[in-house]
């Protein structure tokens, strides 16, 4: 399960004792506060304290601004105009902390991101609970044959059904193992540290991530994007629908320029420049490599 039982009662205590305060509030934020949103099948987000919402990062720019903002009639084109020219210190302004619950080997992809507070759950002090990330059929697929860390086919049938038995059997025979070294019939085990290292990189581990919102859009623009892996795609877009709640005005920005939007190389827009005016370009005539031009021909034709 998600949380366990004695998670679960600390955070309906916490909910029962609502306090007061005089700081800037998010009321979409608020409703999301303690509340675990589960992803994949045995993980969590959720979110544990925040700080700043739309106004904040206004308020931020317009100090720095001063009278360069009068032109800017309110605060969503304020922030349109600070993504759009990417001015990230007002969006420091803003701090989340999330508590997330995710197998290993997506937390080795996304403590990639050094940019933020991290501290986790500690293998070397206490035990690791018996629960294993295990894809869902439709997410056993065969490796891709035109992107060396990318995904090709659904496997189906005998195929799938024989990599879904090994996950299992092989996850559980470490965690028995595991749990033998560590305790040997009353006896001193092996130390925790050490035997923590015969677990599969499918377990599950848990931290608490503290990130600004400039990090944090940096994060979901790469996690959120339609070629990132499913595993840690998952965890980004339930951040994201948490986001667009606490900041609305500064999600649809990052939407709109972000994840909606396409950086072109001097090249590319030259090509784009030559297509209006109704040249045809080619591969060949327009001085982009291959990876290069059909990346270009991906964003002209597909922008999801």
């Amino acid at each position: 399960m998600p949380l366990s039982a004695e998670q679960q009662a600390e955070i309906d205590e916490q909910r029962s004792q609502p306090g007061q305060t005089l700081r800037a509030v998010s009321p979409g934020m608020e409703q999301h506060l303690y509340k675990a949103q589960p992803v994949l099948d045995h993980g969590f987000v959720r979110v544990i304290d925040y700080m700043g919402d739309d106004a904040a990062i206004c308020q931020a720019a317009r100090v720095s601004y001063g009278r360069g903002t009068k032109s800017v009639q309110n605060d969503e084109g304020l922030i349109r105009y600070l993504m759009r020219h990417w001015h990230s210190t007002p969006f420091e302004m803003c701090e989340i902390k999330l508590h997330v619950k995710l197998p290993v080997f997506v937390a080795r992809q996304w403590i990639r991101h050094r940019t933020a507070n991290v501290n986790e759950y500690s293998a070397r002090y206490s035990i690791l609970d018996r629960e294993f990330y295990i894809p869902a059929p439709e997410h056993i697929n065969a490796q891709s044959v035109v992107n060396n860390q990318g995904r090709g086919g659904v496997l189906e049938g005998d195929e799938a059904a024989r990599v879904l038995e090994i996950l299992k059997a092989d996850s559980h025979r470490c965690y028995d193992n595991y749990e033998q070294m560590i305790s040997q019939d009353g006896q001193d085990g092996l130390a925790r540290e050490l035997a923590r290292m015969n677990l599969p990189a499918n377990v599950y581990t848990q931290w608490y991530w503290k990130v600004d919102l400039h990090n944090l859009f940096h994060f979901l623009r790469l996690r959120a994007d339609a070629h990132a892996q499913y595993e840690i795609r998952v965890y980004a877009d339930a951040i994201c629908a948490m986001v667009a709640d606490w900041v609305p005005a500064a999600y649809r920005a990052f939407e709109d320029y972000r994840l909606g939007g396409a950086t072109m190389s001097g090249k590319a827009l030259d090509c784009v420049r030559r297509m209006l005016k109704g040249e045809e370009v080619t591969q060949e005539t327009s001085g982009m490599s291959k990876g290069e031009w059909r990346e270009f021909q991906g964003v002209l034709n597909d922008p999801a």
